[in-house]
């Protein structure tokens, strides 16, 4: 009885082990910035922000490396708070995996559910951020710079050059954060 209960945990776990090590793979896994360039494609803009066809917020980056602020905020972000355990620029480090990549293959929604709620794959864990507003007045923030470093349309370091802050998005953060 013994053995075929050792089989059977045995099997869920090879059925389980190609999802696992796809969640692991996204890091590492280049991305190709054309099979990305329709979710990342600006469709609109609204009161500073940028959206894709799917209303969900992106990267805009002009011919002259201005970047949208919310990309610059992102940046200033995710050096405040994601930077500790993946690295700069999103580039990983040997606590944490890269995420700028994560951030394109995931997609927002994924990458939205994985900060709010955390993740554990083995003894690897990401902490969830739910209740941190430094972290959650700021996400989408967060997702747009890393989705623009994965894109490699912003080089590593500070934006050099930004939009100025919209009045909405000054407003939106003073409500956020109280």
């Amino acid at each position: 009885m013994m053995r075929t209960a050792s089989r059977f945990f045995v099997a869920a776990a090879v059925a389980v082990l190609p999802a696992t090590a796809m969640a692991q793979a996204w890091s590492d896994q280049p991305v190709d910035p054309a099979q990305y360039e329709e979710q990342t494609a600006v469709a609109y803009e609204e009161d500073g922000r940028y959206y894709n066809a799917d209303d969900v917020v992106t990267f805009n980056v002009a011919e002259d490396g201005t970047v949208d602020w919310l990309t610059f905020s992102g940046f200033r972000r995710y050096h405040s708070e994601c930077h500790v355990c993946h690295g700069p620029d999103g580039e990983g480090s040997t606590y944490a995996p890269k995420i700028k990549n994560s951030a394109v293959h995931m997609g927002y929604y994924d990458f939205f559910d994985v900060v709010v709620n955390g993740r554990q794959n083995g003894n690897s864990v990401m902490p969830h951020f739910g209740e941190n507003k430094n972290v959650m007045c700021y996400l989408d923030d967060i997702y747009v710079y890393l989705e623009a470093r994965g894109m490699d349309a912003i080089a590593r370091g500070r934006p050099a050059k930004k939009e100025a802050k919209s009045d909405a998005e000054r407003e939106r953060e003073d409500a956020c954060m109280g």
